[in-house]
């Protein structure tokens, strides 16, 4: 082995040792808890009992709802918005600085900020008592699901427009010169050429979006608490109230269950990851 070699193998050895202690180690624990009932192997059994339980499928459901929405918004208006800021103009950096200052912010000051708006007697019930409309329960209807979209968005938006930003960077401004040169109107350029060399940058900013996604059970639990409406009840909630309930059988083949849909949804993405050439 060369120098260089063991110099890096050192270098990484920290990070590995802590990636094996306190990752795989407990997975391969949580995986191996799963298949066990009192010391003794049941196979698939707790697997069955929890795939069959309410609460499991919707939370799952739920997941799976908010991943689809979310993130595919969250594409779509960031590279929206790299788009606009992507020119030289007056107040170009105050408006990156805006759009990125929310991704910064800590999730309970986001959270007490949002809660302005919709508590009980927040801005919005006290607009709707203005107008003799009804007032709204915000967080325990189904505008709840709403909310946390929109506040998984304002709080990543950012942070994904600055990675399509630094995308866009990458690209020379040559080939929009020479694509006028050649008669290539503004939509046929961004469709045929600039959205193809963006794609790479596309694919890292969906994978980070849909790793913020999983994060948004603590806006969640924040903002609605342990037992939020259904349309808002995720996963993480499913493992936090079996925690509660000490119920360690459900917890392991949730996180397990969790960690395998984790591993399959990024190993999806990565697998549409466009090449260089392409």
């Amino acid at each position: 082995m060369k120098k260089t070699e063991k110099t890096g193998l050192c270098l990484a050895l920290p990070a590995l040792l802590g990636l094996m202690i306190f990752y795989i180690i407990p997975m391969g624990i949580s995986g191996y808890n799963s298949l066990t009932f009192g010391g003794e192997f049941v196979g698939l059994e707790n697997y069955r009992l929890t795939f069959g339980n309410y609460m499991f499928r919707l939370a799952v459901k739920n997941t799976f709802l908010f991943l689809g929405v979310s993130i595919p918004l969250n594409l779509l208006f960031s590279l929206g918005a790299a788009l606009l800021l992507e020119r030289n103009f007056a107040g170009n950096r105050f408006f990156r600085m805006a759009f990125l200052y929310p991704y910064v912010v800590p999730v309970a000051a986001t959270v007490m900020a949002v809660k302005i708006f919709i508590s009980d007697t927040g801005v919005l019930n006290t607009l709707l008592e203005q107008k003799d409309l009804p007032t709204q329960d915000w967080t325990r209807s189904s505008w709840a699901f709403l909310i946390l979209v929109l506040l998984y968005l304002w709080k990543n938006m950012g942070y994904s427009m600055i990675l399509l930003l630094s995308g866009l960077a990458m690209i020379p401004p040559e080939y929009e010169q020479m694509g006028r040169l050649d008669g290539c109107g503004k939509w046929n350029f961004f469709f045929y050429i600039k959205l193809p060399l963006l794609r790479q940058m596309l694919f890292f900013t969906a994978l980070i979006a849909l790793l913020n996604a999983f994060k948004c059970f603590r806006e969640s639990f924040l903002i609605a608490g342990v037992h939020p409406h259904e349309s808002i009840y995720m996963i993480q909630h499913f493992i936090n109230n079996n925690i509660n309930n000490l119920n360690y059988v459900k917890i392991s083949t949730t996180a397990f269950t969790l960690f395998v849909l984790m591993f399959f949804l990024i190993a999806l993405v990565y697998t549409k990851k466009p090449d260089k050439a392409g």
